[in-house]
C-alpha cells in the first residue's frame, strides 16, 4: 500500500486552446476538462490506474467536488473535514505544448484541523510500504510540517517527499528515504541555478546536476530522483544513473513529475533495481507529458522500452 498526502488539494481545470495564448484577448477554447488534483492525488491516480493499492489522505469536506471526482474514478481517499471548498487551479494549454498554470493559494487550515490531518496521516501510514508527502503547504501549516510527520513515523513506512521551497529544505534533515526535486528545486537546495542545471543536462553535460544531486544525497541520506524535463531524470542512490526519455510530443507538463514519482514507487513495490526504478519513473513522466491536462497515464500508454538508462 502506498499512502499519499496532499495537504493542499485542488480541482484542476484545463482549458485547451486552438491557437497561441494572447494576453488581453478573448479566445475560444478547443476543449475543457476538470480533474481531481494536487501532487499526492495525482500520484494516487497513477498508482490506481496501474492496479496498485493506494490511499489518498487530504483535507476536504464530505460532498466536496474533489471527493466526488475521486470516487467517480475509484481512487480511495481518506478526507479530514476542512471547513471550506477545495481550491481550483487553472491550466491553459497551447497547441505547441506550452502550459500556463494559475494556482490558487488554498484556504488556511485552523490548528484543530492541522492536528486532525496529522493524526489521520499517521494512522493511514500504519502498515503502508511508502508514505508520499506531496505538494505545497496551505496557510496554517508550518514549513516543517512534512519533516514533523517524518519524525513521528520514523519506524513506519519509507517516506518520499515531493515539495519545494522551505518545506523541502526542512525535509532534508528529517530522515526521509526519497527526495524528488526538479532542476529548479534542486538548485534552490544546493545554491545553484536550476535553469542552468537543466540547460547543461539538455546539452549532455550531466556533471553539474550530478554534483548537486550527490550533495543533496550526502546531506539528507535520502535517494534523490531529480527530474530534468526533456533531459530525463537522474537517480542518486547506491550509485548514479541517468535516463533519457522516449520521443514525446508534449501536450502538457502539468503532473509529469507526479507521474514520475508514481512510476518510481510502483517499480520499487515490484522489487525493481535502481536503474529499473528510474526507467519506469521516466516512462511515466513522459507518458503524462504526452497527455492533455493532468490525466493519469495508464500502463498501456508507456514506452518503457524506449527509455535509455546508463550508469554514471
Amino acid at each position: 500500500m502506498i499512502v499519499t498526502v496532499t495537504a493542499n488539494p485542488s480541482l484542476d481545470r484545463l482549458v485547451a486552446l486552438g491557437a497561441p495564448l494572447e494576453r488581453g484577448a478573448v479566445q475560444r477554447a478547443r476543449s475543457s476538462s476538470v480533474d481531481p488534483g494536487g501532487k499526492g492525488v495525482n500520484v494516487s491516480r497513477v498508482l490506481h490506474a496501474a492496479g496498485a493499492q493506494t490511499l489518498a489522505v487530504l483535507p476536504a469536506d464530505a460532498g466536496d467536488p474533489l471527493l466526488t471526482a475521486l470516487d467517480r474514478i475509484g481512487v480511495p481517499a481518506r478526507a479530514v473535514p476542512a471547513g471550506h471548498e477545495v481550491r481550483s487551479n487553472v491550466t491553459v494549454a497551447e497547441p505547441d505544448g506550452t502550459t500556463t498554470k494559475l494556482n490558487a493559494p488554498g484556504a488556511a487550515l485552523d490548528p484543530g484541523l492541522v492536528a486532525g490531518l496529522e493524526d489521520a496521516v499517521v494512522a493511514a501510514a500504519t502498515g503502508a510500504s511508502w508514505l508520499a508527502l506531496c505538494g505545497s503547504l496551505p496557510p496554517g501549516l508550518p514549513d516543517d510540517w512534512y519533516a514533523r510527520i517524518a519524525r513521528r513515523i520514523a519506524s513506519g513506512p519509507r517516506i518520499a517527499v515531493d515539495t519545494s521551497g522551505a518545506a523541502l529544505a526542512a525535509a532534508v534533515g528529517a530522515g526521509v528515504h526519497l527526495l524528488k526535486p526538479n532542476a529548479e528545486e534542486l538548485g534552490e537546495l544546493v545554491g545553484a541555478d536550476g535553469a542552468e542545471l537543466e540547460k547543461f543536462a539538455a546539452a549532455g553535460d550531466l556533471d553539474p546536476v550530478r554534483a548537486a544531486a550527490e550533495h543533496l544525497h550526502r546531506t539528507s541520506g535520502a535517494a534523490v530522483l531529480a527530474t530534468l524535463g526533456g533531459a530525463g531524470a537522474l537517480l542518486i542512490d547506491d550509485g548514479a544513473w541517468h535516463a533519457t526519455p522516449p520521443r514525446t510530443v508534449v501536450r502538457s507538463t502539468v503532473g509529469a513529475g507526479d507521474s514520475s514519482l508514481a512510476g518510481y514507487l510502483l517499480a520499487d513495490e515490484r522489487g525493481a533495481s535502481a536503474p529499473d526504478r528510474l526507467r519506469l519513473a521516466v516512462a511515466y513522466g513522459s507518458a503524462a507529458a504526452a497527455l492533455p491536462g493532468t490525466q493519469a497515464p495508464r500502463p498501456d500508454q508507456l514506452a518503457t522500452a524506449d527509455v535509455h538508462v546508463r550508469a554514471l
